[in-house]
């Protein structure tokens, strides 16, 4: 499906939804592949005003905002942003839309938040939620990536992302055996527990293999729901 026909079908679903995030954050990134970057600016913002703890929308949308030539709309965005994924621990959008305002001078807001309050002495804290959690008594695989998990992720943490990843495989349809759909795991996987590209690289010597670019802002945005996927009406694969 083309770039005009994508656009058309998003605009027609969110007319006929218009409380309907997911057909907004799909309508915007229509838009952002034409290019067209203050509808997309506009699309991301109606994303969040129909949920406002879809902390992705907000980086995107100061993003496009930005793209656009509105700089302090986009910082005010960006703020509300920060706020928001901060709140709800969405690691990902936090760093992305640090990195945007940093680029636009403006300071990173200081929030608190649970993860960010000390845990008791001597009990082992995951590197991902921030919590004092329980370690793994072995590494999750083979080499020094699994070596890194042991050490810095929870087992609830890691836990965590098998049913999530579980999720994912059915609702995207992949098939493990195939180099590709384990790369799209694989990179949702590094994504969630908060394995920087730059880590990995460093642990492993060789730079992180990247999946389809088709796949990619698709597992950034099932990221930030939360693992709620039924929210995408089992429809999420042909997104992609």
């Amino acid at each position: 499906m083309n770039t005009d026909a994508r656009i058309a079908q998003f605009e027609e679903l969110c007319q006929q939804e218009p409380g309907n995030d997911m057909a907004w954050f799909s309508l915007g990134g229509a838009y952002t592949q034409a290019e067209r970057f203050a509808d997309a600016a506009d699309a991301y913002t109606k994303c969040f005003e129909a949920n406002e703890t879809f902390s992705k929308a907000y980086q995107l949308a100061g993003a496009s905002l930005i793209k656009a030539g509105e700089p302090d709309k986009a910082g005010d965005v960006l703020e509300k942003g920060y706020a928001v994924a901060s709140a709800q621990g969405d690691l990902m959008p936090k760093n992305g839309i640090a990195e945007l305002l940093q680029e636009l001078g403006r300071e990173i807001p200081v929030v608190e938040t649970k993860a960010e309050k000390a845990a008791p002495a001597g009990s082992f804290v995951c590197k991902r939620s921030g919590q004092p959690g329980t370690q793994m008594p072995r590494p999750p695989f083979r080499g020094p990536v699994g070596e890194w998990i042991q050490s810095n992720i929870s087992k609830e943490t890691f836990d965590e992302w098998i049913g999530l990843g579980t999720k994912i495989i059915n609702e995207l349809r992949l098939d493990l055996s195939r180099d590709q759909d384990e790369l799209v795991y694989d990179y949702g996987m590094r994504r969630f527990i908060g394995l920087a590209d730059e880590k990995f690289e460093e642990l492993s010597g060789e730079a992180p293999p990247a999946p389809p670019a088709e796949y990619v802002e698709m597992i950034d945005t099932v990221l930030t729901r939360s693992g709620n996927l039924e929210s995408f009406g089992g429809e999420l694969h042909k997104q992609v």
